[in-house]
């Protein structure tokens, strides 16, 4: 079994388990995978707690204002009726406008919160620390955790513009946030070890030979994206070069002729 410890820059996320048998197109797959996956899980674990606080997310044309210009514009929210959580509902304003305030009572929030505590632990770079490697199964455990206290707390579902709802049917938004810039697509993904990338085509007894009890610290990143200075011995990133081009000082040589 050969154990590689992924990160992302220095940050650690998980142990993965695999052979040295095995194709480093299907690793960097599987990897990207668990990768992505935890980040889903993450994003879940941060949302539902607003839920627990304050109810499903309004219609986007309703947030962010104020009651009054609510009555002005003689807007309704059509869901609010409709999901209601199981038990009854305590309203709980939302000082930010994003949801509708109307929030499931103590024994469903206990049902999500708890239910987050648990998903977060299944997927937590404290198993790596643990020596405990983190599979697709256990991440898709997580997803189905959370799934299911939703389900309990709102049998009749979520509206479909809440974000939690557009999580768990991967139609989730990311585009002008930070979370965007942390997922990686398979196709842009990549694995480095030991300053190398690890090539696709190859297998992972290429790099590591064929001893089985290996543990490696893994790099992924997206194309382009560079963990070493080697850009610092190209010539446009001397710090003089800009300076000698407006003195006319490049292609110069010294010495006789």
């Amino acid at each position: 079994m050969v154990l590689l410890h992924v990160k992302r820059g220095d940050e650690s996320h998980f142990l993965f388990s695999t052979t040295v048998d095995a194709l480093l197109e299907t690793v960097i797959q599987q990897i990207t995978a668990i990768y992505n996956g935890r980040l889903k899980v993450e994003r879940l674990c941060s949302e539902i707690p607003e839920l627990a606080d304050h109810g499903i997310t309004l219609p986007p044309n309703m947030q962010g204002l104020a009651e009054e210009q609510i009555v002005e514009l003689n807007l309704k929210d059509e869901w609010e009726d409709e999901c209601m959580p199981s038990g009854g509902a305590v309203f709980n304003n939302d000082d930010i406008g994003r949801r509708n305030g109307h929030a499931p009572n103590d024994k469903m929030k206990e049902v999500l919160m708890k239910t987050v505590e648990a998903a977060k632990a299944l997927i937590s770079k404290k198993q790596a620390e643990a020596n405990v490697c983190v599979t697709m199964e256990m991440v898709t455990g997580a997803l189905d955790q959370l799934r299911g206290a939703v389900m309990i707390v709102y049998p009749m579902g979520l509206p479909p513009h809440d974000p939690i709802r557009m999580e768990f049917e991967d139609r989730e938004d990311l585009s002008g946030t930070q979370a965007s810039l942390r997922v990686i697509a398979e196709d842009e993904c990549q694995l480095w070890w030991a300053a190398k990338e690890m090539q696709r085509g190859k297998k992972v007894q290429d790099y590591v030979g064929k001893n089985e009890k290996t543990k490696l610290v893994v790099k992924i990143q997206k194309k382009l994206e560079t963990d070493d200075d080697s850009y610092l011995d190209s010539e446009w990133s001397d710090r003089q070069a800009l300076k000698k081009q407006f003195q006319g000082l490049t292609n110069i040589k010294w010495g006789p002729r």
